[in-house]
């Protein structure tokens, strides 16, 4: 569904990937793992069109070349950043709104399912999503992206600065969406949760895929988390 071959990804002149290559297939939750300053954020934006990138990103059979963020999204790919983009002064309710593609007619999602996932947000519907905790901006941002009802969502450390009790609750929400044959691009520091919930696991280093397997054979090689992830 998602084909990266050959990806090369540059900060001005500093050449961060180096020939990075992978592919997601529909339902599938790929967790791409490493330190921080490996490429993983930078995969991200690659895919988004959010950065400078040589080589070939085809999703659906289709080259994303010179595509803008929003035509990518458009297509039916979802991120969610690390920053937590929303409108603080809109309520939630206005949040989840404005991430609907059209009339939202046809759609997978609907505000009841999102409010079920996450009653905190149920409870919030009327508040600005300024006041919300860190906990409760990222499951508006993620439901958010759900609205626009993608078919692949990549996510970038959801879990970072959260409680263990969100933690666990984000766990649930990227389980249901595998559950309705919708990919998964994780990019977490976390290798529990990441370990708990992906069919396969991708280790980055220096802007280079170092690993790819199962979440057990990754457990089971204990120089590649000691080289590329332990910290």
């Amino acid at each position: 569904m998602l084909k990266i071959e050959n990806l090369h990804a540059y900060y001005g002149k500093s050449h961060v990937l180096h020939g990075v290559s992978f592919g997601i297939e529909p339902g599938e939750i790929v967790a791409l793992l490493g330190r921080n300053g490996s490429g993983r954020s930078t995969t991200a934006k690659a895919i988004m069109g959010l950065v400078d990138w040589e080589g070939n990103i085809a999703w659906k059979g289709q080259s994303v070349t010179g595509k803008k963020a929003y035509e990518i999204a458009h297509l039916g790919i979802g991120y969610v950043p690390e920053s937590r983009d929303i409108f603080p002064n809109l309520t939630v309710h206005q949040n989840l709104l404005l991430g609907r593609k059209g009339s939202g007619k046809g759609a997978r999602w609907s505000f009841n399912d999102m409010y079920d996932m996450f009653p905190r947000l149920k409870e919030r519907e009327h508040t600005e999503a300024g006041v919300l905790s860190g906990g409760e901006q990222q499951m508006l941002t993620l439901c958010r992206t759900l609205m626009g009802d993608p078919d692949l969502i990549i996510i970038d450390e959801p879990t970072e600065g959260l409680a263990p009790k969100i933690v666990e609750l984000v766990g649930e929400y990227l389980k249901r969406l595998k559950a309705r044959g919708i990919s998964v691009l994780l990019i977490e520091q976390k290798l529990t949760i990441a370990m708990a919930i992906s069919d396969r696991a991708l280790v980055m280093g220096h802007g280079s895929i170092v690993f790819e397997g199962t979440p057990d054979s990754l457990r089971a090689d204990n120089y590649t988390r000691k080289e590329w992830l332990e910290v």
